[in-house]
């Protein structure tokens, strides 16, 4: 069993769950972030690039560590189909160059989980685009606060460089150095959800 499916799996379990009115009802998400410890590699990449990283509020960046608060979105727990958004980003700079890393969605709507990003150069929307690939490692914890809310937690999620973004910070820094599948760090999510009245 992929780590998806025993994702979805567990999510769907209903012993875990006591929701009302449906076995795989749709649910909003609120609260909480998701916690990022940036690889060696990454650091060392950027490092010898010199680029530099900043977070843009309200996310924060201390050291190697860099969190993001959840401010909503929707699952459905019977498939694990959904968005869950999140506020701020990060900034790369080098020179006169700025790449805004922002408005990061997981989204678990395709084939595989993936972390998208809206791109700003120098302060010009670039786009949306597919940013980190997201290995899970472990089904996530869920805890039933009460019948129509709970949460969620899911630890040692691997981000991976997308192609596409690898592609795109190439050209933008005029380099070479940005490869798919370069290990971007480790998450931990947690976020709370409820069941909004039908």
């Amino acid at each position: 069993m992929t780590p998806l499916r025993l994702w979805c799996y567990t999510l769907a379990a209903a012993a875990l769950i006591p929701l009302a009115a449906s076995a795989a009802p749709t649910v909003n998400t609120l609260g909480g972030d998701t916690r990022v410890h940036l690889s060696g590699d990454l650091v060392g990449a950027l490092t010898s690039l010199g680029v530099s990283v900043r977070a843009s509020y309200p996310a924060r960046l201390r050291g190697a560590q860099a969190s993001f608060p959840i401010p909503g979105g929707e699952l459905d727990l019977g498939t694990l189909k959904g968005e869950v958004d999140h506020a701020g980003g990060l900034t790369l700079q080098a020179g006169g160059t700025q790449v805004n890393l922002s408005s990061y969605t997981i989204d678990t709507t395709g084939a595989t989980p993936v972390l998208t990003g809206l791109v700003k150069v120098n302060d010009s929307v670039f786009g949306r685009l597919p940013l980190f690939d997201i290995a899970l490692v472990s089904a996530p914890v869920v805890r039933g606060l009460h019948a129509r809310a709970g949460s969620v937690q899911l630890d040692n999620a691997r981000l991976t460089l997308n192609a596409d973004a690898a592609a795109a910070l190439n050209a933008v820094f005029n380099v070479n150095a940005f490869q798919a599948g370069l290990p971007i760090g480790t998450a931990r999510v947690q976020t709370y959800f409820y069941e909004p009245e039908r």
